[in-house]
């Protein structure tokens, strides 16, 4: 942590003695100095969105929905009336809790210019008021599998030929949902839809520059007017409710009591398709809890926000190999931060610097010890499985950082810099004129989407970093309805 600023010489009678700068007792580095370099990194991470941009951003949101209308359409698999959740960040940003390790390596700049992560729900269990109580009996914590007992004849049917069978021995047969199928399933129909798309391409589609199917992720990279955007499209099960294996969390006090209400926090989870190091890759999914941490983030405070997106920023390229720690972890680290420390110091304007410090500490602490609990089911050790030699190897890269955290910063400007410079380059060489919706078919591109185009920019402006939840009909995808947070749009 850092030293406290020697500004009490004045009442010990000393007024000749000149206050020192307030310092970082580990590596030297001034307060002060940090606090303004995570404020350069945070101008130059968070960019603002013109006219255009927020035009391209709907363009592709549209795109991407209409996609997944004409994917319902194909077998009737996904459910009619769908709800979206939509976040800001790709998975590898850590903004879900899945795997890292067979993802393909995409950067800001070179690959894409905005990236974002789409949960799409292949399966939806909404009729439930009770905890949910969920198969665990083969997999470790934080893990089930699914068996479509719980859903109706027809779902079975529909979907039996995603699942791995289990016969028992009174002659019964279980179908157990598998994350593999389904993401084998997603990957094949988005591939059918996407080519007859571009069988019969429209004035002011999206180009797509990329598809490829990461693990149980598809990734999906457009190109719209100057703008890359990666969209990383998970397939998952959607549950109204609360897993009964959470249950114990809830009684506990929590940083955000108060200030949003528990039925925010507990209206919903997701299975997303990911499974513990020793499970059965076909059967077992994790428990995901995307939903609430959307809620929480309006709890966290922004100079926590900034100091934790710089920390992000470092580990991501520090830590890539071998892959044992996401930035997922480090979200969970925040979160426990938020629970362990008062209110008013988190809200501390100009205390990122001591935040930044205190995260890349935790973090250490969490590798020299095994242990980060997942932050909702605590009894789940998210690092139980690592090796000795790999958490020691990670450590020892963070006490670099902690030792020069001014130059790992500086670092992570130039790198987000650069990215800019490419986007910007890009820009130049690529189309400056407005672009139509896809469902445009000629006219003036500008005018049935400058309203929206504003609207989309208002909202941009006054929500940096919020996720998006969608609720749309495929069958007229023109209407989709927004909520960024709790506001509905």
């Amino acid at each position: 942590m850092a030293a406290p600023t020697a500004n009490k010489a004045a009442s010990l009678g000393c007024n000749n003695k000149p206050a020192f700068p307030e310092l970082d007792f580990r590596s030297g580095a001034r307060v002060e100095e940090l606090n303004k370099l995570i404020q350069e990194f945070t101008k130059h991470d968070q960019r603002e969105y013109d006219d255009q941009r927020a035009l391209e951003i709907h363009t592709a949101k549209d795109f991407i929905f209409s996609m997944l209308g004409m994917v319902q359409k194909l077998d009737q698999k996904l459910p009619v009336a769908n709800e979206y959740l939509l976040l800001s960040g790709g998975v590898r940003e850590g903004v879900v809790d899945l795997d890292l390790d067979e993802l393909n390596v995409y950067a800001r700049g070179t690959d894409y210019d905005m990236d974002f992560t789409l949960l799409v729900p292949a399966l939806k269990l909404h009729d439930r008021n009770q905890p949910v109580t969920l198969d665990m009996r083969h997999s470790a914590l934080c893990h089930s599998w699914l068996s479509l007992r719980l859903f109706d004849e027809g779902t079975i049917s529909k979907w039996k030929d995603c699942c791995t069978i289990v016969d028992h021995i009174n002659g019964a047969t279980n179908y157990f949902f598998s994350p593999t199928k389904v993401a084998d399933w997603f990957y094949d129909s988005i591939s059918i839809v996407l080519s007859e798309i571009q069988k019969k391409p429209q004035r002011g589609m999206p180009k797509v520059e990329k598809v490829e199917k990461n693990g149980t992720i598809i990734s999906i990279i457009l190109g719209v007017g100057s703008s890359r955007m990666l969209y990383d499209i998970v397939p998952v099960v959607s549950f109204k409710g609360w897993p009964a294996v959470a249950q114990s969390w809830l009684m506990e006090n929590h940083f955000w009591d108060g200030k949003i209400t528990e039925e925010e926090v507990i209206s919903g989870f997701y299975l997303v398709p990911a499974c513990s190091y020793k499970g059965k890759k076909d059967n077992e999914w994790r428990l995901s809890f995307a939903r609430s941490e959307v809620q929480l983030k309006k709890c966290i405070s922004s100079s926590l926000m900034q100091a934790y997106q710089a920390c992000k920023a470092i580990i991501i390229k520090l830590l890539s190999r071998p892959k044992a720690i996401s930035p997922y972890h480090l979200r969970s680290m925040m979160l426990w931060a938020c629970d362990r420390l008062p209110a008013n110091y988190l809200a501390q304007e100009d205390y990122a610097a001591h935040f930044l410090l205190g995260l890349i500490d935790d973090l250490q602490h969490c590798l020299v010890n095994k242990m980060c609990p997942n932050y909702f089911i605590p009894q789940c050790n998210m690092l139980e499985h690592l090796s000795e030699e790999t958490v020691m190897l990670h450590a020892r890269k963070l006490s670099s950082v902690r030792s020069d955290p001014a130059e790992h910063l500086r670092t992570a400007i130039e790198h987000v810099k650069a990215a800019n410079r490419l986007t910007l380059e890009l820009q130049r060489r690529g189309s400056t004129t407005s672009i139509p919706s896809p469902q445009s078919d000629g006219g003036d591109p500008n005018q049935p989407d400058d309203r929206l185009a504003k609207k989309l920019q208002q909202l941009v402006t006054e929500n940096p970093g919020k996720s998006i939840s969608v609720f749309i009909n495929p069958d007229d995808v023109t209407r989709p309805h927004f909520r960024i947070d709790d506001k509905f749009f």
